[in-house]
């Protein structure tokens, strides 16, 4: 998160380019001290670690920003003396709302600075969602739960941490009911998950009922479910063993998958110098990971060109989170740390998560280790595999797939430095004979 007086040094126009990336709107009307408020609201605090003001939806004409912050920061404080942590994250729905809707492709849904227009659109909600296919237009659809209420559901998660309990399935409706972000850490869940548990009403400022507590993840109690008794870094790690089968027509995955290969468990990097083509290499795995059965694939964008987001949003492979390189470092490695969770607790449960990252460049160096160490194939376990970008090596990868950009410049492809490219224990992956092509291979490109 941005300190405030971070912002408050940096000039104008990159106090435009963070808000542009946050999704304000109206910023280019504000002034600058109107336009750090909003960026620090936009971002779920004020910059000295108190949690945003309650009512951050009224209207900016009716009481000066920072007054309102103030007297946010003054209830917040007693209502950190009545509650506990988990009930402290509620306020911030409807920011995660927003995030929702940002995930789903409606972005004509951000403007809630205005009490008035939010009422409107509020009253509009029902019909809007039918429209777009949120919500399930028959009479059968369940209605929201009353206090106390057991329910039963399928968990989303959005990006910033926190969820939603789907009871109508995959569909969003007005029955569904909010997951803090502390809940889904504590219990470990993982989108697909099914949970129960009681239910709180929505409270002032909240759209959502909110889940008291996760009574049964799965089937089984939530204390059983979860993966608390053993640390995920401290389950025994293994080579991966189990390739990746592309079986693409495409020229660069074909290089990719028998000259450097990919496995569950593997840690990548694809690197190379300026216009190599990484993003590209990336985006083609990406393609052909979303034909294998199995496989949870994630794209983390930190970094990224604006265009180059846009193009990944249209793919098929979901984006768990979109930052450009206007972003800072510090946002960056937050994002890619809540991606990296996400598949650790999808590995820990058995499943097999890919997580592509497009660039390590611009995040921290510890993070980026941090990322990458945590791809392995759990020995008699699931598997995550981090694939990412980056200038060069970090160390420690298990397949580096290095790109040459003056063979790219030419519009030849592949376009693989194979001297600089390489996969440990090859021949658990292709075998003896594989192997030793791959040798024979590398001596003839010397």
């Amino acid at each position: 998160m941005l300190e405030r007086s971070a912002l408050a040094d940096s000039p104008l126009a990159d106090l435009h380019a963070i808000a542009t990336e946050l999704g304000i709107d109206g910023f280019r009307r504000l002034r600058k001290p109107d336009l750090i408020d909003a960026i620090v609201a936009q971002q779920g605090g004020n910059g000295n670690g108190a949690a945003p003001a309650a009512d951050a939806g009224e209207d900016e004409g009716d009481r000066p920003r920072r007054r309102r912050g103030g007297r946010g920061r003054g209830r917040d404080r007693d209502r950190d003396r009545e509650e506990s942590s988990e009930e402290r994250e509620q306020p911030r729905q409807e920011r995660e709302e927003r995030s929702e809707r940002r995930e789903r492709g409606d972005r004509g849904d951000r403007e809630r600075g205005d009490r008035e227009r939010g009422d409107r659109e509020r009253g509009d909600r029902g019909g809007r969602d039918r429209k777009r296919g949120d919500v399930k237009p028959e009479a059968g659809g369940k209605a929201a739960p009353q206090e106390g209420e057991l329910v039963e559901g399928v968990v989303e998660l959005l990006g910033n941490g926190s969820g939603f309990v789907r009871v109508n399935g995959p569909e969003a409706s007005d029955g569904d009911v909010y997951i803090s972000a502390a809940q889904v850490r504590r219990c470990e869940l993982v989108g697909g998950d099914k949970v129960t548990g009681p239910v709180r009403a929505p409270r002032r400022s909240e759209r959502y009922p909110s889940l008291v507590r996760i009574d049964t993840i799965n089937g089984k109690a939530a204390d059983e479910a979860g993966g608390d008794s053993v640390r995920f870094d401290d389950l025994a790690a293994a080579f991966a063993s189990e390739r990746f089968a592309f079986n693409a027509a495409d020229p660069t995955v074909k290089a990719i998958e028998w000259l450097t290969p990919l496995g569950r468990g593997s840690r990548a990097t694809i690197v190379g110098g300026a216009r190599a083509g990484k993003t590209e290499a990336l985006r083609r795995l990406a393609d052909a990971l979303a034909t294998i059965e199995g496989v949870e694939t994630s794209v983390v964008l930190v970094g990224a060109r604006p265009e180059e987001i846009s193009e990944w949003q249209a793919g098929k492979t979901e984006v768990a989170a979109a930052l450009s390189f206007a972003a800072s470092a510090d946002a960056q490695s937050q994002a890619l740390e809540r991606a990296i969770d996400n598949g650790k607790r999808v590995a820990a449960r058995g499943g097999d998560a890919v997580v592509l990252v497009d660039t390590l460049d611009g995040v921290h160096p510890v993070a980026a280790r941090k990322a990458l160490a945590a791809a392995r194939n759990i020995a008699d376990g699931g598997s995550l595999t981090v694939i990412a970008t980056a200038s060069e090596p970090f160390g420690g990868e298990t397949t580096v797939i290095a790109l040459d950009a003056e063979i790219a410049g030419t519009g030849r492809y592949p376009a693989l430095d194979l001297l600089a490219s390489g996969t440990l224990r090859p021949e658990l992956l292709l075998g003896e004979a594989g192997a030793k092509a791959i040798a024979a291979a590398r001596d003839a490109a010397r």
